[in-house]
C-alpha cells in the first residue's frame, strides 16, 4: 500500500517535472510512478544514498521522483510518433 500511494505522489511531481504529451494516460503515469519508484530506490541504493523508506517523507519522495522521471524520458523516447 505505501509503494503505491509513493508511486502516485512521484508520478504525478514527476509529470509536473516533465511537462509534455506522453502516449498514454493517468493510468500508464501511475504505473509509470509505481515503477520509478522502485527504480529510484535500486538507483539510490547503488550510489550509496540507502533506498526509500518505510514513510512518506521527503527523502523517500525525492528519490522516487528522480526515478520517475528517469523513466517517463526513456517511456518518451520509445513510443514517441514516428
Amino acid at each position: 500500500m505505501y509503494m503505491l500511494g509513493l508511486g502516485l505522489i512521484a508520478g504525478i511531481i514527476g509529470k509536473f517535472l516533465t511537462p509534455g504529451r506522453d502516449p498514454g494516460g493517468c493510468i500508464i503515469t501511475i504505473i509509470i510512478g509505481i515503477a520509478g519508484s522502485f527504480l529510484g530506490g535500486y538507483i539510490a541504493s547503488l550510489l550509496g544514498w540507502g533506498g526509500t523508506t518505510g514513510a512518506l517523507d521527503l527523502r523517500s519522495i525525492g528519490i522516487s521522483v528522480l526515478g520517475v522521471v528517469v523513466l517517463l524520458l526513456i517511456f518518451r523516447m520509445f513510443s514517441g510518433k514516428k
